[in-house]
């Protein structure tokens, strides 16, 4: 079963209305479940690769990538799938924040990579993962749900 249909969301897919890199967010966070999403990646093969002040590195453990981000630009880019890229911003331990673009989110099969990519945090954190508009995180658009179990949409598109 899908989580969300093309026809449903295709306004929050749209980098005019929505900004080409919407924020993701997972709040409430700590050094462990950063810990937890570097072990996902880990877990799930998917291409990554960590920057520090635009020199690739070795990705490290999360407690000294949070560390080093307070003097460096700490950026993680990963790979779940060719041609989807997801950008990790390591500001702060109490909230995972990451970029997608939605230029490579195109129709049905791009609403699933993205719904697959925010159960997999969301499950492994056991909380909400919220999409918003690029610079406006007071209104997340679609997220996934713990208790449902599958990302929901959280506001009601104004186009039809």
């Amino acid at each position: 079963m899908l989580d969300l249909l093309w026809d449903d969301v295709r306004e929050f897919f749209d980098p005019d209305l929505m900004g080409s890199l919407p924020d993701v967010q997972v709040a409430d966070t700590s050094v462990e479940d950063w810990q937890a999403v570097l072990d996902l990646v880990r877990s799930q093969g998917w291409s990554c690769e960590y920057s520090e002040d635009g020199v690739a590195v070795r990705l490290p453990r999360a407690a000294d990538m949070l560390a080093r981000s307070e003097g460096a630009d700490a950026v993680l880019r990963v790979w779940p799938t060719a041609g989807f890229l997801v950008i990790f911003r390591a500001y702060e331990a109490s909230s995972i924040d990451f970029d997608v673009d939605l230029r490579e989110l195109r129709g049905q099969d791009g609403v699933n990579l993205l719904c697959r990519l925010l159960r997999a945090i969301g499950r492994r954190l056991g909380k909400p993962v919220t999409l918003t508009p690029e610079s406006d995180p007071l209104h997340p658009v679609i997220g996934f749900d713990v208790e449902a179990d599958r990302v929901v949409l959280l506001a009601e598109p104004r186009l039809s």
